[in-house]
């Protein structure tokens, strides 16, 4: 027996797979095809619904349960425009799994997919955050240091580890943000993490459909390159978005400052103004992602951006963490326990 299995017990018991390792939901990227490697490989894959047609979420939820038949969840962005339709695909579906993301959702939306039997997970980027989704009823939670990529929150993980894992235990927590190495992996293992969450290094994994593009300037990019997009005005209350910078940042600047015009004019309401803040991301992404659009469109990636240097596929990566988490914390027991 390895000293990991100790430490995956928990988190392989939720999730029902070998690793307690997920790949997070990236929009665009986290298709049918990637989610059912991870799954095939031992880990956990979260299928993306970004702002995709509701028709189209429930074809890929039917096209991954072909591709495997081990556990995987339906991601839901909270604030994309489509996501009432898309929880109506849940519904349908009845997925293992759930995650809300983006945003948090309301006791309402929790209470209706633990009814269908589902097991909700949610998204905590501060300790307020985390104590009302375990209130709702979160069967666990992703705790995601704003060092992550996509929308993030604005804590670092340093402090949400002290404040939410080392505080709560009444549900299951996987961390995320920044990281990429199994070694890192083992130290969260070591502070209480039932797992964790991943999402710029599988990106670029082989089963990615990420545009070569994409990948190529990923795999070239340094940590500093991946900034959080600022808020302008509290009117028009925005969720942080990390990227890699470039002019598609400088669009979302200009977009913003258009917004708070047209509040000031009074020629549109609030509600309005943020939906037209999604539709930008969610069109921004898939042009990078698709089309290979680096310039204008969006590259969401976390810090550990800096971490990623190549093309590797997902069992690969998967190996390379095990090997990572089961090395450092054998090395971990010799400085402790040294006559061992």
């Amino acid at each position: 027996m390895q000293l990991s299995d100790r430490y995956f017990a928990r988190g392989r018991e939720f999730l029902g797979t070998e690793v307690p390792i997920l790949c997070g939901g990236m929009t665009w990227i986290s298709n049918a095809q990637l989610v059912a490697a991870m799954a095939n490989a031992g880990g956990f894959g979260c299928l993306a619904g970004g702002n995709s047609p509701a028709a189209i979420l429930e074809a890929e939820i039917q096209r991954t349960r072909e591709l495997t038949d081990r556990p995987f969840a339906v991601n839901l962005v909270t604030i994309a425009p489509a996501f009432p339709e898309q929880l109506e695909v849940v519904c349908r579906q009845r997925p293992q799994y759930v995650v809300f993301a983006g945003s948090f959702p309301n006791a309402r939306e929790v209470e209706q997919v633990k009814a269908l039997g589902s097991k909700v997970i949610c998204f905590a980027s501060t300790i307020s955050i985390a104590q009302r989704m375990v209130r709702y009823g979160a069967d666990a939670l992703v705790l995601e240091g704003m060092e992550a990529g996509g929308h993030v929150g604005h804590v670092s993980l340093t402090v949400l580890l002290q404040q939410v894992l080392f505080e709560m235990s009444e549900v299951p927590i996987f961390v995320a943000g920044g990281i990429a190495t199994g070694k890192m992996c083992a130290h969260l293992l070591l502070m209480g993490a039932a797992g964790v969450q991943l999402g710029t290094r599988f990106a670029v994994a082989k089963e990615s459909c990420a545009h070569p593009r994409f990948k190529e300037k990923f795999c070239k990019a340094n940590a500093r390159d991946a900034v959080s997009t600022p808020q302008f005005d509290s009117r028009l209350p925005v969720v942080a978005v990390r990227a890699l910078r470039n002019a598609g940042l400088e669009d979302f600047s200009r977009l913003q400052l258009e917004l708070i015009a047209q509040l000031d004019a009074g020629t549109i309401h609030r509600e309005a103004a943020q939906l037209e803040v999604e539709k930008f991301w969610m069109g921004a992404l898939r042009r990078a992602v698709q089309e290979g659009d680096i310039e204008r469109g969006s590259l969401m990636a976390g810090q550990s951006v800096g971490l990623v240097d190549r093309e590797e596929a997902v069992a690969d990566i998967l190996a390379d963490l095990r090997q990572g988490i089961e090395a450092e914390l054998q090395a971990v027991r010799s400085r402790l326990l040294p006559e061992a």
